[in-house]
């Protein structure tokens, strides 16, 4: 009989978190991170260490604990997790997404895999390595921040131009990675050493008003917009076998066959087509720059035509592009509609960490520990994180957790912004023994 590994201080921090629904729907009044804020100072207690919060918009905080260290020349080491999570529609959901149900050994809830799961367990490790006397010669930071999902406006972005001095760091732990990928040689562990940039845009359409009655020979902007949805959707740019995506591949031991084909620019997309969904959308993502539409406004009255359609655009950078290539990738996908359109975009570009740190080796020693015949493998990470402002700022950062077999891959990749997120107990208990061994080999 297996006993499951469990953690019932984690699991219980998690739910709170779960149940404060800090919700954050894009707009400056949403979020509302100061219940999770409260919570964690109160949980956090007074240990011996520093903490601070900040508040740059009402409501939306972010909590700072420090453990100072012993020398000033050596590493400083944060562990940082976001307190907000998106919305979500309940009628998708097979259990109340803000009940933190414990069913079958799952924490279910929104925030449950993106990020809170990880936010708890790396509060739960820096309480105890402070009860214990953890005396560092590098600090430790944990930062509970807000506003990650939406730009990190008020949030870590904020942090970094306002704050520096208070949240620098040398390394950086936050989401996301860590899942088991199964290989005849053992466990393999993903990495998000770097991750792809966002090229968010609004592509306004105009046309000319006239009464709904009368459509024949009109300029209605919402069939023009129709039309640049449409060449959106069908744009197929080339396939790039990145630095990051080369290492992955060959650090994972993938059969010739499908080695060779994640290798090939001509026949990745064709293959991706095989696999199962969640796994195919993100090998796709590693190896494309993408180009989403999720959002229209326009119109004013059915029997209008209308002049004038917002379109917004979700678009992923890979490393090394520049806004010049994805302005270049927008005509090109456009063709004769891209000079009848006006387009504004946020150019916030692909960042990345290099993997030979001390920091990649602590977690390859204490993960080996954790999970028998395991080795990390480099990854991209094809949505955005706050370790992007942190990188621009000089640190190493990565994305990690660590989780159990239980946890799927497919799951775990369909979950991130979908319906029924849930993690498991096993979980929660891997990842903060993690954050604390990793603190003590990398600070001590």
């Amino acid at each position: 009989m297996t006993t499951r590994l469990e953690d019932a201080e984690a699991v219980d921090l998690l739910q709170q978190m779960i149940r404060n629904a800090c919700v954050n729907d894009g707009t400056p009044e949403s979020g509302a991170e100061t219940r999770s804020v409260d919570l964690l100072r109160q949980y956090l207690g007074s240990g011996g260490f520093e903490v601070e919060e900040f508040e740059p918009q009402p409501g939306r905080a972010s909590l700072l604990a420090k453990i100072e260290g012993t020398d000033p020349t050596a590493p400083t080491l944060m562990l940082m997790g976001h307190t907000d999570v998106v919305p979500v529609n309940p009628d998708g959901w097979s259990r109340d997404p803000f009940g933190a149900e414990i069913v079958d050994g799952m924490v279910w809830g929104r925030g449950a895999v993106d990020m809170l799961n990880l936010t708890a367990t790396q509060a739960v490790a820096f309480k105890r390595l402070a009860a214990s006397g953890f005396r560092p010669k590098g600090t430790l930071l944990y930062l509970a921040v807000a506003d990650e999902e939406a730009l990190g406006t008020w949030g870590a972005h904020w942090l970094v131009d306002h704050e520096l001095d208070a949240v620098r760091a040398d390394y950086v732990l936050t989401e996301s990675g860590g899942f088991q990928m199964p290989t005849p040689h053992g466990p393999r562990l993903p990495v998000m050493v770097a991750e792809k940039g966002t090229f968010w845009s609004k592509i306004h359409v105009h046309g000319t008003p006239g009464h709904g009655s009368q459509p024949f020979n009109t300029d209605n902007a919402l069939v023009r917009a129709a039309e640049v949805v449409r060449r959106l959707d069908a744009y197929r740019p080339e396939a790039q076998i990145g630095d990051v995506w080369r290492r992955h591949v060959e650090a994972m031991g993938y059969p010739d066959e499908m080695r060779d084909a994640f290798l090939d620019p001509s026949a990745i997309r064709d293959f991706c087509a095989t696999l199962p969904t969640g796994l195919g959308r993100l090998i796709h993502a590693c190896t494309h720059t993408t180009f989403t539409p999720t959002v229209a406004h326009g119109g004013t009255k059915t029997n209008v035509i209308p002049d004038h359609v917002e379109l917004e655009v979700d678009i992923r950078t890979l490393p090394g592009q520049s806004g010049d290539d994805i302005r270049a990738m927008l005509r090109e996908a456009l063709g004769d509609l891209y000079d009848q359109v006006e387009i504004e975009s946020n150019e916030d570009l692909s960042t990345a960490s290099a993997i030979d740190t001390p920091l990649w080796d602590a977690l390859s020693r204490v993960s080996g520990r954790l999970v028998a015949d395991s080795a990390l493998v480099p990854f991209l990470m094809v949505g955005g994180t706050d370790n992007r402002y942190f990188r621009r700022s000089g640190a190493v950062g990565y994305g990690y957790g660590l989780f159990s077999k239980r946890l799927g891959f497919e799951d775990y990749a369909t979950m991130f912004h979908g319906n029924d997120e849930r993690v498991d107990v096993e979980s929660l208990a891997l990842s903060t023994l993690l954050w604390q061994a990793v603190a003590e080999e990398v600070l001590a």
